[in-house]
């Protein structure tokens, strides 16, 4: 039984894809270029897509990982119902990563406010300032204040990009559980196709294998390790590090010696 991962669609199709989306922007407010956090970008939903299975003798289960000869048919279909909202709903793991994750951009929401009121009273104090400064001396205190902006839209924007990251540390070690539980929960049923609760119109009670995947879900995978609060994971930051500049290819040995640049002609006097 081949079992197709489901948490990337399912799971950005849930209510909760507000906080799981990027929500960083930014925002014109008193002609700065301010970030604004919390402002979401159109989102595609994912799309569930039906567990593949492997072909095989009709009315038999091929072995796990077994390919079977060519122009087989299909085994006949022993199928089960999950519905992953729900069992995100009830995992420990997936509301401990989605509590941390809200608390962290809350936070960083809050500091944001404050310091975009400090620039809005220190360009207040400009303002107000203006017909009595030197135009050096404004323009000196001018420059500082927009220094200022530019390093602290820095750090918050480093700031988000890590609660994104971390989201996505906490998503994968749940998509991980989840799947290898799947698959035990499935194979103790002699299932070999699980489909997803939104593609199924209806469906007898002894189909749906949510409660027991959600119970042994929550044995497995309690707590989930984020990164701490403002840190990239490793393989983030190693994503985003700049790549190295090539080196120069060596110059041979017995290569002559590049000629050095010579000035331009005098142009002729009119």
């Amino acid at each position: 039984m081949r079992l197709r991962p489901l948490l990337p669609g399912l799971l950005l199709a849930l209510p909760l894809a507000a906080w799981l989306a990027p929500g960083p922007a930014l925002g014109q407010q008193q002609g700065q270029d301010w970030f604004i956090p919390g402002q979401q970008r159109p989102q595609g939903q994912g799309q569930a897509q039906p567990a593949q299975q492997r072909p095989g003798q009709p009315g038999q289960a091929q072995p796990p990982g077994q390919r079977p000869a060519a122009g087989q048919r299909p085994p006949a279909p022993v199928i089960a119902m999950l519905d992953v909202q729900e069992v995100n709903r009830l995992s420990a793991a997936f509301n401990q990563v989605r509590e941390e994750i809200e608390r962290r951009r809350a936070r960083l929401n809050d500091d944001l406010q404050r310091e975009q009121g400090r620039w809005r009273e220190e360009q207040q104090a400009l303002a107000g300032a203006r017909a009595t400064l030197p135009p050096e001396v404004l323009r000196d205190r001018e420059r500082q204040l927009q220094d200022r902006i530019t390093d602290s839209q820095r750090i918050f924007r480093d700031r988000q990009r890590a609660i994104e990251a971390s989201t996505q540390v906490g998503l994968q070690q749940i998509e991980q559980a989840l799947g290898a539980v799947i698959r035990q929960v499935a194979s103790s049923r002699g299932v070999n196709l699980v489909l997803p609760r939104p593609l199924i119109i209806f469906n007898d009670a002894g189909f749906d294998i949510t409660e027991e995947v959600t119970a042994q879900l929550n044995r497995v995978l309690r707590t989930v390790n984020l990164p701490a609060e403002g840190q990239m994971p490793p393989e983030a930051a190693a994503a985003e590090a700049p790549a190295p500049a090539p080196a120069p290819a060596p110059r041979p040995a017995n290569a002559p010696a590049p000629a050095p640049a010579r000035p331009p002609a005098p142009q002729p006097s009119r």
